[in-house]
């Protein structure tokens, strides 16, 4: 792919949702909920060579599929108003509750930092600012390139946690590769070859990582931490080393499981209309279940049994939360159309189409 191709733009609003996008956004959905359910089982060898292969890949599929959706991105006034009602106020939502509620289960006396993202979050805040910064990478010059070098370079410094920005930068590249992206090149993945590779590929990093993940320090795949600070105590150049070794695997499993993909409407696809739900949704179930029943800590004794239970009740519940009536209860609270804030429109404006974030 060359940067110097310009993003692909259309004249004409997209009217229908594309079956792939949807089938794409609801397998991700089920790792994303599996990998967070298995966060309680990582000192397990049997959950952890799972939950590194999931995380490997899982956030760089989501964070390219949400740079190809916003690639028609220009601010204006109707993109404006579904920033705010699709990613500002569920931001806002889900963090100001989630904070709540840890401090009560927790009974610390910690501030509210509604402007660090602490877990579901941080991808709405993502999401918000690389969507306002969508123009500068349509009119850099080597736009590629330059998010690499952020990646690689924002680990040797001390940024803050507004907004997640060290994960934001972190996870950059997969965000602009996204924006020039077109339905052609994922086309080219669907060749019989290149799945069939694909599927050897995926076979093949699940089992190193549960042969080898062990001995491994998985907060680098969080993507979050300086490279000289605990646990990952490692020198700069071992850092951008590591991190640019982390973004190939990222590039090449992502595409890999797009190559996979079915192209086709089926039931996955009315479900991966939804996911947006149950994204938001399944950090609830999961703080419950570990605080208030103390769900996790009951089966760790139980050892690989209780991780292949954990993940067959996660793709369950995954499911269940990505049905309609879970979209119909929770719309009103989650995407407020919020007329009574903004002006009306005085002319039709190009929409953004489908959303990854709801997906």
């Amino acid at each position: 792919m060359s940067q110097h191709d310009s993003p692909p733009t259309t004249t004409a609003p997209t009217k229908e949702r594309v079956a792939y996008l949807d089938n794409a956004r609801y397998w991700v959905m089920l790792l994303v909920v599996i990998g967070h359910s298995l966060t309680q089982f990582t000192q397990m060898d049997s959950a952890r060579g799972v939950y590194t292969w999931i995380y490997a890949f899982h956030m760089p599929f989501f964070v390219l599929i949400s740079g190809y959706t916003a690639r028609h991105y220009m601010g204006d006034a109707r993109q404006t108003r579904r920033i705010v009602s699709t990613l500002v106020v569920p931001y806002l939502i889900v963090e100001i509750s989630m904070q709540m509620i840890m401090r009560y289960y927790t009974d610390k006396p910690d501030p509210y930092m509604f402007l660090s993202p602490q877990w579901l979050a941080w991808f709405m805040a993502a999401l918000f600012v690389w969507r306002l910064t969508t123009p500068i990478w349509r009119a850099l010059k080597y736009p590629i390139a330059t998010s690499i070098a952020i990646s690689l370079l924002v680990g040797l410094i001390e940024v803050p946690n507004v907004l997640a920005l060290p994960k934001i930068l972190g996870f950059l590249p997969f965000y602009v590769v996204g924006l020039y992206m077109s339905r052609e090149r994922f086309e080219r993945l669907a060749d019989p070859r290149i799945r069939i590779a694909s599927a050897l590929v995926l076979t093949g990093a699940f089992l190193y990582c549960y042969r080898y993940s062990s001995s491994w320090t998985l907060d680098w795949v969080l993507w979050k931490q300086r490279y000289d600070e605990e646990p990952l105590l490692a020198s700069p150049l071992e850092g951008m080393l590591q991190r640019g070794e982390l973004l190939l695997v990222g590039f090449v499993l992502t595409f890999a499981a797009l190559s996979l993909i079915p192209r086709r409407r089926s039931w996955t696809t009315s479900l991966g209309e939804r996911t947006f739900y149950c994204y938001l949704l399944h950090g609830y179930l999961i703080l419950i279940l570990r605080h208030q029943f103390e769900v996790f800590d009951r089966l760790q004794p139980y050892g690989a049994e209780a991780a292949l239970v954990t993940i067959i009740v996660a793709v369950v519940v995954a499911n269940l939360l990505m049905t309609k009536p879970f979209s119909v209860v929770f719309r009103p609270i989650f995407e407020p159309r919020l007329t009574w804030l903004f002006r009306s429109e005085t002319r039709v404006t190009k929409p953004v189409g489908n959303d990854v974030e709801k997906g």
